[in-house]
């Protein structure tokens, strides 16, 4: 029977967005210091319009429309997320930026299409195993699946390459057939072979073996390659318990790289501290924790899936990122989902919280 949207998921949602446009907006104005406001100007508006507004109408769209419909489509929208994948490749269609291919160029506008991959690939694999749930602890009911859908949708990303977003969509893919019933012992296998497809981008790209030796031997080298680490942990430490306050932050003024991407969070410790930080983090916990509450009183398999790989992809992700900014993990150049500057992955995240909010509104009673 349909009810309501699920109230408190969309409340600790929207104190998410809100808070994640406060922070984007005061990182943003380190553009301010270094251009006259060419690039505020543009990344504000990417931000606001593509990201916010495309993003606010996916999700209402999402959220009124039966979730249950996209199990038919399924096929159709992972076949197109392949090909938009592809599309970076086509010349003057695609945008090669710092030797990868990961943009699609329309007029003024440009588009990641590895954020449109991540969603149709787990709308598949929700479908697939909802429809087989009494096999996926075998090779050819759970395994299987996963390679031909996750792995063909990693092996394009590396190709382009996008190492994180392939990480992503695989850690998700496992979570996923783990929620499904998949055996323990193929769980294991999945996790060795991730760490050697970990190893092989290491050996086939520079720039991922150099961010796990900079992960290893931090102070290494302070003012080279580990320059981004250090300036993240000042940052963070020199907010302290309250932070400097709204907008003073210092270290987002030429000191701190990728203030408005990767280093969002060292901005966010700096300007409201520990106190700040620690709350935002708990409205991650709060999507995760509601997020999973809605998978578990989810009216069918499909459904439940769906909850738990959208909730998964963007909690985990946003972990990512924040355990990069403290030195907990190598840096993954993930976003911090709601919060980092990206107009494509704050729109389809929203998109992703809509047919959450669809699942809730046909949550079983306790």
């Amino acid at each position: 029977m349909k009810k309501p949207i699920d109230t408190p998921f969309l409340l600790v949602l929207s104190v998410l967005v809100v808070s994640g446009l406060l922070i984007f907006t005061s990182a943003a104005l380190s553009l301010l210091a270094q251009d006259g406001g060419a690039s505020f100007s543009s990344v504000t508006i990417s931000q606001v319009l593509l990201g916010l507004v495309c993003g606010g109408i996916l999700l209402v769209f999402f959220a009124r429309i039966d979730y249950r419909i996209w199990k038919r489509y399924s096929p159709y929208i992972f076949a197109a997320g392949i090909v938009l994948c592809l599309l970076p490749f086509v010349p003057h269609v695609g945008l090669h930026l710092k030797g990868a291919a990961r943009w699609i160029v329309i007029g003024p506008l440009s588009f990641q299409p590895a954020e449109t991959m991540k969603f149709a690939a787990i709308m598949f694999l929700a479908a697939i195993y909802s429809s087989r749930l009494k096999v996926t602890n075998t090779w050819k009911g759970g395994i299987l699946p996963l390679a031909l859908i996750a792995g063909s949708s990693c092996l394009i990303l590396l190709i382009q390459p996008d190492t994180a977003s392939a990480a992503i969509i695989g850690m998700s893919a496992v979570i996923m057939l783990f929620a499904a019933g998949g055996r323990m012992t193929h769980l294991l296998i999945l996790l060795a072979i991730g760490m050697l497809v970990i190893a092989g981008a290491a050996f086939k790209y520079s720039y991922v073996a150099d961010r796990i030796q900079t992960f290893i031997h931090q102070e290494a080298d302070p003012l080279g390659a580990g320059y981004q680490i250090q300036q993240s942990l000042i940052a963070v430490g020199s907010g302290g318990l309250t932070g400097r306050g709204f907008g003073q932050s210092i270290e987002k003024f030429s000191y701190l790289p990728e203030p408005i991407g990767d280093s969002i969070f060292a901005v966010a410790g700096e300007e409201f501290g520990f106190l700040g930080s620690t709350m935002l983090i708990l409205l991650y916990v709060g999507v995760a924790i509601l997020g999973l509450r809605i998978a578990a009183r989810a009216p069918d398999p499909f459904g439940g899936l769906l909850v738990v790989g959208f909730t998964i992809l963007i909690v985990g992700q946003s972990f990512f990122n924040i355990a990069s900014t403290l030195a907990l993990v190598p840096l993954v150049g993930v976003p911090l989902v709601f919060v980092s500057h990206g107009g494509t992955s704050l729109a389809i995240s929203l998109a992703e919280m809509g047919v959450i909010l669809s699942v809730s509104k046909r949550m079983k009673e306790k």
